[in-house]
């Protein structure tokens, strides 16, 4: 899935002295060997919360979308799905690595294969209702299925259009035209028929392309605005880019959803706000600020207000994202058609100053591969060997040979946020002779502007996160060329189009054994990477600093380490803003 671009600008000198500086190894954090951001990692922060009370995000930003069938940026698939509304199947709330379990939610089980798992059947649970108390149907599920295939629906998981029989040319239900391989017998059952056996469905089935609209509530993209609730809560209003609140849903039952707790009776998201104010706000922790979470990760320059305090640090989340970041390289257009150019770059990339602008190795580790490293059994391997400060001469002779001994110009394309990465590359880049100019996008923008692959530049900076734990849910979506929409584009953005690369992913993708698979699966990645369509760089951190008087809290490492909004709370709800 697409990850959330974090908030970076250059590191100044007192975070550096804290987190370790540039050319420090990744495991080096203190003194005493440890990392100090990871006090609470897997646990749970703030107790067991009391029901009640205005739960607070302080956000600089407005959501990407909340549409179900557009929403597939980490932070906001979380929000989305633990809130608003419910899918087939979802992540057990739990920190650590039980928060990767799956189990039922609007179906009673993780549904039964048949036909060689190329047929699913899914029976939902009896008595979930909408916030209007009509009940959910299969049909319903159904018809956001068939919505996330609309043109004028970008964005979303492309999970149906993969392995749907029959879905090719399909344009969604707009003009009454229906998808024959998605069957609903009954109100509460509902069969999907696949192209081509995919064993691991029920794990697609977390995304919220799985979750119920109702038809008459569908009013194509102005429903971002206001989705209609199967969750226990209810938009009450939403004011874009400034503020949304929500209150409780009351026809959600407990009973048919023992994942969400719902603690606090309203959450509010005020947005629009500095970044710099978000964590000097919740670090102080004073007034309503103590029932306030951030949406945001911490910014690396606010570290050393945190680390060094332990009283701020007790109240630090900082799970890993599981989320490479890349630098993507258009590979259909000049000079970067070329893969010695773009093997240049690879070796001209000082990633230990990029590592820096970030926040240093408390928050981040470096990266050598694509998938990241739980993909891998826990590390990655080094198929390369290309020095973290890079290798200027190696890079220069590939430009020579490439016919570029001066270098060339070219732009990138980062989320505001991602400035200081930005510019770390940029200064990298140049000593080999390749000048960067960095364009920034508004991060709710971001995605949009570099999902037009005829009006982008040929960097972009972001990143990908697997939906659950294969390598069938990375590398295909980043590097398969069959894909590539020419607007809403997501995941291949450095427009890969190699034609032993896909057959060898179909290859895989056939593979019986689990572990054959996921060992075919590591050797592509150093495949890929020797054609150097893009270059891993990093794999972050979510650090997030909380009010004192949240409860409940950890970081979802299935949601990039962002708070699990299905458990968060208050300790006392009568101190929390009405």
């Amino acid at each position: 899935m697409n990850k959330r671009t974090c908030t970076a600008l250059a590191v100044p000198l007192t975070a550096a002295l804290v987190l370790g500086t540039a050319g420090c190894s990744a495991g080096r954090h203190s003194a005493d060997g440890k990392n100090p951001a990871l006090t609470n990692q897997g646990a749970v922060v703030g107790g067991t919360p009391k029901r009640g009370g205005t739960l607070t995000v302080l956000s600089d930003q407005d959501f990407d979308h909340l549409d179900p069938a557009r929403n597939w940026v980490v932070s906001t698939m979380d929000f989305g799905t633990r809130l608003l509304y419910r899918t087939l199947v979802t992540y057990r709330s739990a920190p650590g690595t039980a928060g990767g379990t799956l189990v039922p939610d609007l179906a009673t089980d993780l549904g039964t294969s048949s036909n060689g798992a190329r047929t699913w059947t899914f029976h939902l649970k009896k008595g979930v209702r909408y916030e209007d108390g009509t009940p959910v149907t299969a049909q319903d599920v159904k018809y956001n299925v068939e919505r996330s295939f609309s043109p004028d629906l970008p964005g979303g998981a492309d999970y149906a259009a993969r392995y749907l029989a029959g879905a090719e040319g399909y344009k969604g239900p707009a003009q009454g035209d229906h998808l024959d391989s998605v069957k609903t017998p009954d109100d509460h059952t509902i069969v999907f028929e696949l192209r081509k056996p995919f064993a691991e469905f029920p794990n697609a089935t977390v995304l919220p392309t799985f979750a119920p609209v109702p038809k008459s509530r569908d009013n194509g993209p102005r429903y971002d605005n206001r989705p209609f609730s199967s969750g226990p809560y209810k938009i009450e209003s939403y004011g874009r880019g400034k503020r949304l609140v929500l209150v409780r849903n009351p026809y959600w039952d407990p009973k048919t959803d023992p994942i969400r707790k719902a603690y606090p009776d309203k959450l509010v998201v005020a947005m629009g706000l500095k970044a710099n104010q978000i964590d000097d706000r919740l670090i102080a922790g004073q007034g309503t600020d103590a029932s306030a979470v951030p949406w945001f990760a911490l910014r690396p320059e606010s570290a050393a207000k945190v680390l060094p305090h332990p009283e701020v640090r007790n109240r630090l989340l900082a799970e890993s994202q599981n989320c490479t970041d890349m630098l993507q390289m258009h590979t259909g257009r000049a000079p970067f058609n070329d893969v010695r150019v773009r093997q240049a770059v690879q070796y001209a990339l000082d990633k230990d100053s990029v590592l820096t602008a970030s926040g240093g190795p408390a928050f981040n580790d470096l990266s050598t591969a694509y998938m990241p490293a739980t993909l891998f059994g826990g590390k990655q391997p080094d198929t390369l060997k290309i020095p973290a400060t890079g290798d200027l001469t190696k890079a220069r002779q590939l430009l020579k040979e490439a016919g570029k001994p001066d270098g060339f110009a070219t732009e990138i394309t980062v989320s505001t946020g991602d400035k200081g990465r930005a510019e770390a590359i940029q200064q990298s880049l140049a000593k080999a002779g390749i000048k960067v100019t960095i364009n920034t996008v508004d991060p709710s923008a971001f995605y949009a502007t570099i999902g037009d692959t005829a009006n982008r530049t040929d960097l972009v900076y972001t990143g990908w996160c697997p939906d659950y734990p294969s390598g069938s849910t990375f590398l295909p979506f980043v590097f398969d060329g069959r894909y590539i929409k020419e607007k809403g584009n997501s995941g291949n953005h450095s427009l890969f189009r190699d034609q032993p690369t896909m057959r060898r992913m179909d290859e895989i993708a056939a593979m019986t054994d689990t572990r054959q698979a996921n060992d075919a699966w590591r050797q592509l990645d150093g495949e890929i990477l020797k054609k150097a369509p893009a270059v891993p760089i990093l794999v972050r951190r979510w650090p997030l600093v909380l009010g004192s008087n949240i409860a409940g809290a950890y970081g979802q490492t299935s949601f990039g380490g962002q708070l699990d909004y299905a458990s968060v709370g208050l300790k006392d709800p009568s101190k929390s803003k009405n």
